[in-house]
């Protein structure tokens, strides 16, 4: 660019809005009256200057807040219009000028002084800002295949002429341009150019790479296209039809036994289907809701077995004992065939169906309970753990618009079934969860009440389900952490344990040919006496139910199973004698006299989340201030029961016989196994026997037990689990069982053979335990007045 070029001054201004023009540049423009105003005072000024210098104006941007600082000198090359019949004029930008002072001139046009800019320095930090301006520029063009751009920048030598070819650059916006009109500075204007075009540029690519890739996936999209569309002409031409096709799925929910809602919703989701494309990811879905609700059993139902008699043998020969959930399941029975046989509805309907809870300890057999109440049935099994469970969408499903939705554990215990009417078992409803993902125990309600589940409706699904035929059976170990709202929709049958009895007619029927088998052994070769179960009933286990003693039984039969095989003997008969060798020595023996044959322990008797335990009550008095210590990992109950005893005891020293005094010493009542948490209205009587055994150097009969809450006044207050703590007292080998009058009920449910063990004496004051569960004085060596100095 020529920059010793003589210079008019004044030169008239033309004003442009929306384009700033550089050096080098040359722009059409319109003229409104303002720049035809210019261009004609310039030729005014050309033609009374008679010379032959072309007709020359100052081009400047028009800002808003400001004048511009500096401008381009331009040629007006030539004046028309454009094809629209607008004026226009082609503008030649020469060089860069300073605009100076307004001066006056010919014609209506503003005239301002053009200052020349000093020629440019070029040194080599410019060249080097230049040559990496023309790579980012040269990147760019590349990119868009403007290959005779490329080449006209490749041939520019001048940094400030190549600074100047910004003006054509679309990515630079007007204050950009009009940045660099305003810097004369070659090398500052390259540094700014540098900055922004780096910057477009690692954008540019980016966007480039994206674009590449969404063509090249389009590309590949029509191709599968057009490969799909020519398969699937060979397979129609060959007969074979597409296998995943709508046509298909229409064909099939025609053909399905369905019921209509059903099949109308299936239609809707078919024409659905057939409207979207195989690259539509809903038509994924919608095949995967049509599987599931084609493999659904709508209208399939096993037909009930009604022969009361036959069912009732089917349970008895599975479980011993449990005659009341075998009288439950056969009044259902009974029921059912009554209808069946006068015609009436026995299928489907509202509230036609049952909930049984089992509740119980471990190992009472709930859970093997369900299969054989389906066998009884001729139903389909299907077991549901709901144990750790907190999902609400484990029980009602995932909405359909989550990736990865599954219906519920209902619906797919339907799925498996294959008919509409299974025994589900709903296993451990006690240990369901709640968290931020909701609370699946209050979507059991609906679920498990019979006058709302005919029509249950699963997120996944959206459909109305009838659950109102399935045989629902919930099991449990501790009822009180079943919400009341849930167990409120369940008829509860307690399972509370076996007598030694029923231990050993468990082992003996069933236990014992069982793991026969599995060890590979016959009876011939292993024999297993009476009187060895029940001494692993009775001494090798304290559990309600019978897992550990198969556990016994089954290392016993492993030990016997290696002599065989080993040759040490041919056969191998499980007595007394042989089971110290077999299983060990015994790990439980009564030690009830050991824990009581001093004044001040009491035996009680608990209910946990295993059955019934015993419980002992430590007391002790000690010289100092006057105060009560309770230990043991309490609950506030149980705090509570023991300030309430001492009260009792306090308010009734002289009626016992006691020196007032011996009470204002610090007293202190310890419940062992401190690492258990204990809790619950049921050791009242039993710390207030221990209390009075203490102060009175009586020690406590060692065959005797207790439970019962008291009052301050000294009534004994009912408990619940009487049965558990029954069968604890007998495996603990305790003799007599003061239990509260208002429980004389409970009794009628405990075994005959239970009661004829025990001697339950049912008590409605706490005088009534203490006059007969304390020894007589002077009966121990420890039962002496200064007893309770001693402790």
């Amino acid at each position: 660019m020529t920059q010793n070029l003589s210079l008019p001054a004044p030169l008239p201004v033309v004003f442009l809005h929306d384009t700033v023009v550089l050096p080098g540049m040359v722009v059409p423009i319109e003229l409104d009256d303002s720049s035809r105003a210019a261009i004609d005072a310039a030729r005014l000024a050309h033609d009374g200057a008679q010379d032959d210098q072309p007709t020359r104006v100052l081009v400047a941007p028009r800002l808003e807040d400001r004048y511009a600082t500096h401008g381009v000198v331009a040629v007006v090359d030539r004046v028309g219009r454009f094809a629209g019949g607008k004026p226009a004029a082609v503008l030649r930008a020469e060089r860069r000028v300073a605009i100076g002072a307004g001066v006056t001139g010919p014609g209506a046009a503003l005239w301002v002084e053009a200052e020349p800019v000093p020629a440019p320095v070029v040194t080599d930090e410019v060249r080097e800002l230049a040559e990496h301006y023309r790579t980012l520029v040269v990147s760019i063009l590349e990119r868009r295949e403007a290959w005779q751009v490329i080449d006209t920048v490749r041939r520019i030598s001048d940094p400030d002429a190549l600074a100047d070819t910004s003006g054509w650059a679309p990515y630079l916006t007007e204050d950009q341009k009009r940045q660099v009109l305003e810097t004369p500075d070659v090398a500052e204007r390259l540094r700014l150019l540098v900055g922004w075009t780096r910057s477009y540029d690692t954008e540019d690519e980016v966007t480039s790479t994206i674009s590449e890739e969404v063509r090249e996936g389009l590309e590949k999209t029509q191709r599968e296209f057009v490969l799909r569309q020519q398969l699937a002409a060979i397979r129609k031409e060959l007969g074979e039809g597409e296998p995943d096709g709508s046509d298909d799925y229409r064909a099939r929910v025609e053909a399905a036994d369905l019921p209509e809602p059903v099949r109308e919703a299936a239609l809707r989701e078919v024409d659905k289907l057939e409207r979207s494309s195989d690259q539509n990811p809903e038509a994924g879905w919608i095949r995967t809701w049509l599987d599931t609700v084609l493999e659904l059993p709508w209208n399939e139902r096993t037909e009930d077995s009604h022969d009361v008699a036959a069912a009732r043998a089917v349970l008895d020969a599975d479980h011993h004992g449990l005659d009341e959930v075998k009288d439950r399941i056969t009044e259902y029975l009974a029921v059912r065939a009554r209808r069946a046989e006068r015609g009436l509805e026995v299928v489907g309907g509202r509230g036609s169906g049952a909930v049984v809870l089992l509740a119980g300890p471990p190992g009472v057999g709930k859970t093997s309970l369900g299969e054989s109440v389906a066998r009884a049935l001729g139903r389909k099994f299907v077991r549901v753990a709901l144990g750790g469970v907190r999902d609400e969408a484990e029980v009602r499903g995932h909405r359909r618009t989550y990736v990865g939705a599954l219906p519920g554990r209902i619906v797919r215990a339907i799925k498996e079934a294959g008919s509409m009417n299974p025994v589900v078992l709903l296993d451990e409803v006690d240990k369901v969860g709640a968290d931020h993902r909701g609370d699946p125990a209050a979507a059991l309600l609906e679920v498990l009440d019979p006058a709302q589940n005919h029509t249950f409706r699963d997120h996944y699904l959206e459909l109305d389900l009838d659950l109102s035929d399935v045989l629902f059976i919930a099991t449990a170990n501790v009822v009180e952490q079943i919400p009341s709202a849930l167990l409120d929709r369940m008829e509860l049958v307690t399972i509370d344990g076996y007598t030694e009895d029923d231990k050993v007619a468990i082992a003996r029927d069933f236990l014992v040919p069982r793991q026969l088998e599995r060890a590979a052994l016959t009876p011939e070769e292993v024999t297993v006496s009476e009187e060895a179960l029940g001494e692993l009933a009775a001494n090798y286990t304290r559990e309600a139910g019978v897992r550990q003693l198969e556990r016994l039984l089954a290392k016993a039969f492993r030990k016997a199973a290696t002599r065989l095989a080993t040759g040490e003997a041919e056969r191998v008969d499980v007595d007394l004698e042989a089971l110290k060798d077999l299983v060990g020595r015994p790990r439980f023996t009564p030690d009830s006299h050991e824990r009581t044959d001093v004044p001040g322990v009491a035996t009680g008797l608990a209910v946990t989340g295993l059955g019934g335990d015993v419980l002992y009550v430590e007391t002790s008095v000690a010289e100092g201030t006057a105060g009560l210590t309770v230990t043991g990992q309490l609950g506030d109950v149980m705090k509570e029961s023991a300030s309430i005893a001492l009260s009792w005891v306090r308010a009734h020293a002289g009626e016992l016989g006691l020196d007032p005094a011996a009470l204002d010493r610090s007293i202190h009542v310890h419940f062992p196994a401190g690492s258990i948490p204990k809790d619950g209205p049921s050791a009242g009587v039993t710390m207030v026997t221990a209390l009075v055994s203490l102060l009175t150097g009586r020690p406590v009969r060692s065959d005797v037990g207790m439970t019962g809450e008291v009052t301050l006044s000294g009534r004994v207050l009912p408990i619940g689990g009487v049965k558990q703590k029954l069968l604890a007292a007998q495996r603990a080998g305790l003799s007599t069982v003061y239990v509260p009058e208002r429980n004389r009920p409970d009794l009628d449910d405990v075994p005959a053979e239970l009661l004829a063990a025990l001697d339950v004496r049912p008590v409605g004051r706490v005088t009534d335990i203490l006059a007969e569960a304390l020894e007589p004085a002077g009966a121990s060596a420890g039962s002496t007045g200064s007893a309770v100095s001693a402790a």
